[in-house]
């Protein structure tokens, strides 16, 4: 028997960012015992081709085949809806959409509207060149009315270092890393700061308590245990702001 609120993780966009995830998932959901956990079923594909390297032309491989592939699959195991915790690949998720018949919601559009409910005047895109590419982030912002800056080359490139030279390499990112590479965004008047990439959750996970920032992924993880009718716990207050939206 399928559970009534069983949620599909569309995962593997990068394999850590998905466990993280997951982690998120169990920790932040109001339960006093297994049975009272979210029924979930991760997928996590990790051969599927890299998301920024197609968005910028760098190679032909797309990563839509399998992610529709995989989108498919969890709704015919019985999910009454699937997430995406990966930033970049927003620039699919109508496609995606498309392909299954339950809810999908998207990490930017809900990260930015949380941006615009926490009441930040200007923040920083934190995120991969093809998101940044994409100008996915910008455009929901834009929607939001929140204004935004986006790191000048010399901190694009810190993030892509972190992003790829660590995180997907498994390997410790200090948090005095992420602060040099966010310092001239700061000093240009953003009160706040996007992670818009899941593997920069994964980086920023000693420093997510730092109202600076604002974790796309963890803002995922509250809106797909609200989707599922559950209360969260050990948010930040900032999240009781975020209104219940859509339900299974």
């Amino acid at each position: 028997m399928h559970s009534p609120h069983l949620l599909g993780i569309l995962g593997g966009l990068g394999p850590m960012a998905s466990a993280y995830f997951y982690e998120m998932i169990t920790a932040h959901t109001r339960a006093q015992s297994d049975q009272e956990h979210i029924d979930l079923i991760l997928s996590s594909r990790a051969s599927t081709p890299d998301r920024t390297d197609f968005i910028l032309g760098r190679s032909a491989a797309s990563p839509l085949p399998a992610m529709i592939e995989d989108a498919r699959a969890l709704e015919a195991f019985g999910a009454r809806a699937i997430v995406i915790p990966c930033n970049t690949a927003h620039y699919f998720i109508d496609q995606v959409r498309a392909s299954v018949s339950v809810p999908v919601p998207s990490i930017i559009h809900e990260t930015a509207h949380f941006a615009r409910l926490c009441g930040h005047r200007r923040v920083g895109i934190l995120a991969t060149e093809g998101t940044v590419h994409a100008g996915a982030y910008q455009t929901a912002l834009d929607a939001e009315g929140v204004a935004w800056m986006l790191p000048d080359a010399d901190a694009q490139s810190r993030l892509t270092e972190i992003i790829y030279g660590y995180v997907k390499r498994g390997l410790p990112v200090a948090p005095a890393m992420l602060y040099e590479a966010v310092r001239p965004l700061r000093e240009a008047g953003c009160d706040g700061m996007i992670l818009g990439c899941t593997e920069l959750s994964v980086a920023a996970r000693e420093v997510r308590y730092d109202p600076l920032f604002l974790d796309s992924l963890e803002v995922l993880a509250c809106r797909a245990i609200r989707l599922c009718g559950r209360e969260t716990q050990g948010l930040r207050p900032e999240f009781d702001r975020m209104d219940p939206q859509m339900q299974m």
